[in-house]
């Protein structure tokens, strides 16, 4: 009888050590976590959620980039969420980042057919993105934050704020998604230049907008 009480003792007590381990092990996580987000400068990523295998890729690989340069993406409504309209849920995440960086993915592929005035154009389908492609990096431009627009091949190529000569075109990265594979993308010079170019732009931005406005020692 001793023995068995013993047995239930010592297995009630390693029961015990097992849940504190667990419970130390998430603990250190979400630790961790709060620490990886505390030390990254929060940005506005715009995107689609309505994306294909081949886009998935895209966007997960371009959010291990700006995590990788210690940057925060945040984006609506996966990440962020306020119950008011949707206009004022933008403009409260743009007035509360760094940067935007909005990316243009293929959604619909239409067919002009008519026009209300002058000659119809040529009826050759084209891709066009999420409306909020236009709205959200219009905001932000005008809010002034740093911005880098990258878009799918012949996405929005004259429409909005994505048509030529409407953004300064420094600004814009274009995946060729057809001809160019996820990796090939992030490995050529362009993006490399405009990520590193935009990343600086952006910490630029963080230490500007938490400077105190008065100074008290002398430079």
């Amino acid at each position: 009888m001793k023995y068995t009480g013993a047995s239930r003792t010592d297995s009630s007590r390693n029961s015990k050590n097992e849940h504190l381990k667990e419970e130390k092990v998430y603990q250190s996580s979400a630790h961790q976590e709060c620490i990886d987000r505390a030390y990254r400068i929060p940005i506005f990523l715009s995107t689609t959620t309505h994306l294909n295998d081949n886009q998935q890729r895209f966007l997960d690989r371009l959010i291990l980039e700006i995590e990788s340069a210690l940057l925060f993406p945040r984006t609506l409504p996966l990440s962020e969420s306020y119950p008011e309209s949707i206009l004022t849920d933008i403009r409260r995440l743009v007035s509360s980042s760094y940067g935007m960086l909005a990316v243009n993915l293929r959604r619909f592929k239409i067919q002009t057919v008519d026009v209300n005035a002058g000659p119809p154009p040529p009826s050759t389908p084209f891709w066009i993105g999420s409306v909020y492609s236009q709205v959200e990096p219009s905001m932000a431009f005008q809010f002034g934050l740093p911005l880098l627009l990258v878009r799918e091949e012949d996405t929005d190529a004259n429409n909005g704020i994505w048509a030529g000569g409407i953004a300064p075109l420094n600004l814009f990265i274009v995946w060729h998604s057809e001809t160019q594979t996820v990796d090939q993308f992030f490995n050529t010079p362009e993006w490399r230049s405009a990520f590193a170019n935009w990343s600086a732009q952006v910490r630029n931005a963080f230490y500007i907008q938490t400077e105190p406005k008065f100074k008290y020692r002398c430079e």
